[in-house]
């Protein structure tokens, strides 16, 4: 067998990195990295990477994982227009370079001091487009990425979106026909597959807010056009229980202790 070849995976059994994720106990590389330094047994023996394992598998943890996801971070940044949510691209840079000690918010009130530790393995938990502004979470912590963007996710993420109707920009929404908004709420297509039902309301007359539970590359934007509305601007306001409040742009803040998305 090829060393690079994982083991098939018998039926009624599920990869070990998986089985982590579905507890909810970490992400899938994190799993990887626990198994890897050992941390991970199953039915009493050290874990393999790639092992199957059945549903009634003893899994233990050794507490060393534990406190490493206790030091993990996840920040809350308002990404300014210009910045990338991932890796730089086409010049531009990433939103992540903007968490420094100067940048975080004054009136962040936890505890946490910052270290350059915290920037290691920082990734963002889903994306905010260059052209966009608005909350971007950044973690650390594979479980705090799996509730967000995870397959299964169907946390609430929630823009005010300024819009105009061809040659329209001001008071869009006496212009704007109703049978279209009810489009945008239920019914349009992106790539072939059909959208979630989204709450879609006009926040003012020339502004809507959009509340999804997915996060199609670019998404508001495409449902705009497909309706033939232009994007003037997008601001993402809250990820699920978590506000932007009054975050100023290109600061951040740590997520509190006893908040939760």
């Amino acid at each position: 067998m090829p060393p690079d070849r994982l083991p098939d995976v018998p039926p009624a059994t599920t990869r070990l990195n998986k089985r982590l994720a579905e507890l909810g106990l970490c992400s899938r590389r994190e799993a990887d990295d626990w198994i890897a330094r050992g941390w991970v047994r199953v039915n009493g023996q050290p874990a393999v990477m790639g092992q199957p394992v059945a549903p009634a598998a003893r899994i233990e943890i050794d507490p060393r994982a534990r406190g490493q996801q206790q030091a993990q971070v996840t920040i809350l940044l308002h990404k300014p227009i210009g910045y990338v949510s991932g890796q730089a691209e086409d010049g531009h840079q990433p939103a992540v370079s903007l968490v420094q000690a100067r940048s975080r918010w004054q009136a962040d009130r936890e505890p946490t001091r910052f270290v350059a530790a915290q920037l290691r393995g920082l990734a963002p938990a889903g994306r905010l487009d260059i052209d966009s502004t608005g909350l971007l979470v950044l973690t650390q912590d594979g479980r705090v990425a799996r509730r967000l963007i995870g397959e299964d996710s169907s946390i609430e993420k929630e823009y005010l979106v300024r819009v105009a109707w061809g040659e329209v920009t001001a008071d869009v929404q006496r212009a704007f026909p109703p049978a279209q908004l009810a489009q945008l709420r239920h019914g349009l297509h992106l790539d072939g597959r059909a959208l979630r039902p989204a709450r879609v309301d006009w926040q003012n007359p020339e502004q809507l807010r959009f509340v999804l539970t997915e996060g199609r590359k670019r998404q508001i934007r495409r449902m705009c056009e497909l309706v033939g509305l232009k994007v003037v601007g997008l601001k993402r306001v809250r990820i699920g229980r978590v506000v932007l409040g009054q975050l100023p742009v290109g600061q951040w803040r740590y997520l509190g202790t006893r908040e939760a998305f």
